[in-house]
């Protein structure tokens, strides 16, 4: 999963709000977003520069869900943030991506954190629209 440029000075601290990110203890929100919506990592900071962009439909609520059972895991050389799998239940929508970020609740203080493309378009009706992360983990970060 791509990261955004801001995330990793947003866990120390140096976000544009001035607040760090905890992953384990903040809300982290996944949303799903349209095609019309350009990736930009090193521009997007905040859910405000993405959410003009967020799908619309039955059995999606704005602002995505949070995201459940998060874990962090330090393996060598490697972190690794993870967490459970997202479903919309009975919704009916079109994403072409999903957006990972620290909701406070505030579009201009929630600050990216990453996001996954889909490929294309995908599509739910009546259904499940789900997200399944990889095994190996949402994203990992190298450290020293």
């Amino acid at each position: 999963m791509p990261l955004f440029s801001y995330f990793p000075a947003g866990v120390l601290g140096g976000n544009v709000s001035g607040q760090g990110i905890n992953w384990l203890t903040d809300t982290i929100n996944v949303a799903l977003v349209g095609s019309g919506w350009t990736p930009s990592p090193t521009s997007n900071k905040v859910w405000s520069d993405v959410s003009a962009n967020e799908v619309t439909g039955t059995g999606y609520t704005a602002g995505g869900q949070a995201l459940a059972s998060k874990t962090v895991t330090v393996s060598g050389s490697t972190t690794t943030l993870s967490g459970a799998n997202v479903t919309w239940a009975d919704s009916t929508i079109t994403a072409r991506y999903a957006v990972i970020y620290k909701s406070t609740g505030v579009g201009s203080t929630s600050m990216l954190v990453g996001y996954v493309d889909f490929g294309s378009n995908q599509s739910s009706s009546a259904g499940n629209f789900t997200i399944a992360w990889n095994a190996a983990g949402i994203a990992t970060l190298p450290v020293a």
